[in-house]
């Protein structure tokens, strides 16, 4: 895990009552992410994954209006099934530099799945920033709010899949 800077880092750890292999499939196959990924009544327009090293994260948000909001695209950097997912905003697909018109917010998001309990996960998502105003602007975006309930949509929809 990387240091945290409290300063620039935001940070969501929780203990859920799913696993960490049903978080993994909620974050790692798009039929599973798409339902839950964004607070309702927002959706998940669009979804693209292309699950190693190097490879495409990709969605797209839409308003209860119909109104998409600009792609979120990045590059995963580290993928460990069940455990470890790492990915940015501040590369595309094969580690390639983003232009900063295709990425407006950048930020390096590092998600770990530790079994806890009988059958449960701490879940812990950090989102690192390169400076305080990053921080800052991702933080009043909502990001504790918005990454906490669509957690609580993740689990909820988990559990509803038997």
């Amino acid at each position: 895990m990387a240091d945290i800077n409290p300063k620039t880092d935001l940070v969501l750890e929780r203990v859920v009552d799913v696993s960490p292999e049903q978080v993994w499939k909620a974050w790692t196959e798009p039929k599973h992410l798409m339902p839950w990924f964004c607070p309702k009544p927002w959706q998940t327009a669009e979804c693209e994954i292309d699950l190693v090293p190097g490879g495409r994260f990709y969605t797209v948000m839409q308003s209860p209006e119909g109104n998409k909001m600009p792609p979120m695209a990045g590059c995963y950097l580290e993928v460990v099934p069940n455990r470890r997912l790492v990915w940015t905003s501040a590369l595309a697909p094969g580690w390639r530099p983003q232009d900063a018109a295709d990425a407006p917010f950048l930020f390096t998001c590092i998600l770990t799945f530790e079994p806890h309990g009988t059958g449960g996960c701490k879940y812990t998502a950090v989102a690192l920033h390169k400076d305080e105003a990053g921080a800052e602007a991702h933080a009043k975006m909502g990001f504790h709010q918005g990454w906490g309930a669509a957690l609580d949509q993740l689990v909820a929809y988990m559990k509803g899949q038997g």
